[in-house]
């Protein structure tokens, strides 16, 4: 199998080279070492990035992927001359011939987050995040009322992660309930839930998974055990099924896909911007 070094450059986080990145590199049947070099921002760092990249070439004897979202042309100009990996310039790619076709010339800023004390959307955001926190894992009814959607399931199916990935990314107001044996026991949702029965979105698991899941984290604890939560998750089905809740299983889907399908299903909207 081909290994590769890959270097995501930037002067601003990296992150969006990164994700691009990845998400190009994912198609090959390869592995990698990866590299991030944030806040590149001036020949002096240029010039350590690129001593780093060339070592790298050197020992390997293989170019490494450098994948770039520079903005300051005399620092793109330096890699461009003096690297010896391949070089992939995203702005350069996407950015300038966005400009002919449209006629217009880009911000050129660094990164996403310029100016971003401006922006209503960050704040947004940020309350979105601060929200969520706040209604993780039952830890508070107040202002359930203001969620944009409630995720209900068994412990350590996923909710937590997905909430604050919801918020993160689309700035949703995401809270998550624990669906917990007293539940099972009235054999009906929680009291606090049922006024919001249309903002709540399901997720379940595999059982086997579960079990490994809570293995970690409690081991050789009935609350981990393959029995225990087998009858969770089929009581937790069982009640979604007739609540009429909306739900899916998050035992191979990444959180990215669980957080999409939401979308899809609560507020396909927030799809559109």
């Amino acid at each position: 199998m081909t290994t590769r070094t890959v270097f995501f450059i930037s002067d601003g986080t990296g992150i969006t080279a990164e994700t691009f990145g990845n998400a190009i590199l994912a198609q090959f049947d390869m592995t990698s070492r990866h590299v991030r070099l944030p806040f590149i921002d001036t020949i002096d760092k240029a010039h350590q990035a690129v001593r780093q990249i060339n070592h790298t070439a050197e020992v390997e004897n293989r170019k490494p992927l450098v994948f770039t979202t520079i903005v300051n042309v005399e620092v793109l100009q330096f890699f461009e001359q003096h690297c010896n990996g391949m070089l992939l310039d995203m702005f350069g790619t996407f950015v300038r011939p966005l400009e002919v076709e449209l006629g217009i010339k880009s911000h050129h800023r660094v990164g996403r987050f310029s100016d971003i004390s401006k922006s209503q959307a960050y704040n947004d955001r940020i309350a979105a995040i601060n929200f969520s926190l706040e209604h993780d894992d039952g830890q508070s009814d107040r202002d359930l009322q203001q969620s944009d959607v409630i995720l209900v399931g068994v412990s350590r199916s996923g909710k937590t992660p997905t909430s604050l990935y919801l918020a993160m990314q689309y700035g949703l107001k995401a809270s998550n309930y624990p669906l917990i044996p007293e539940d099972f026991d009235r054999n009906h949702l929680p009291p606090a839930l049922v006024p919001h029965r249309a903002k709540l979105f399901g997720l379940t698991i595999n059982p086997e998974r579960l079990s490994e899941i809570r293995n970690e984290r409690r081991p050789n604890s009935r609350y981990a055990s393959l029995e225990n939560c087998r009858m969770e998750v089929a009581a937790a089905e069982s009640m979604m099924r007739r609540s009429g809740i909306r739900w899916l299983s998050t035992t191979t889907k990444s959180i990215e896909e669980i957080a999409t399908t939401i979308l899809q299903e609560v507020r396909p909207e927030r799809l559109t911007y």
